[in-house]
């Protein structure tokens, strides 16, 4: 069992607050972003699946932005570039696909 609020918590970009779990085979992120805190365009080999679990984050991807709410899911096919902004103070779940080895790192 796995309890994510005793998860180390790390600052991957500004106001981006991070906690990771990693399997075999993926990577969860259970993310604290502020509001107004910018996800630079960038793209990675890895699958994503985003979850907005509290507050709307802005997501572009595949030419569209668009403003996700809770409940609601993206998902990010392999090096697909995407950026985004939280609107307001946000938590998101991350699934990728396969493990991020950069955030094992950190």
């Amino acid at each position: 069992m796995i309890e994510i609020a005793t998860l180390p918590v790390k600052d991957v970009i500004p106001g981006f607050h991070g906690r990771f779990v990693h399997t075999e085979y993926s990577t969860l992120g259970f993310w604290e972003i502020d509001k107004g805190a910018q996800l630079p365009p960038h793209s990675h080999l890895h699958e994503q699946i985003t979850e907005v679990r509290e507050g709307e984050f802005e997501l572009t991807f595949n030419g569209e932005t668009k403003t996700y709410t809770p409940g609601m899911i993206a998902v990010i096919p392999s090096h697909v570039e995407h950026s985004g902004r939280a609107i307001t103070d946000c938590k998101l779940l991350d699934i990728f696909l396969p493990v991020r080895e950069d955030y094992r790192a950190l």
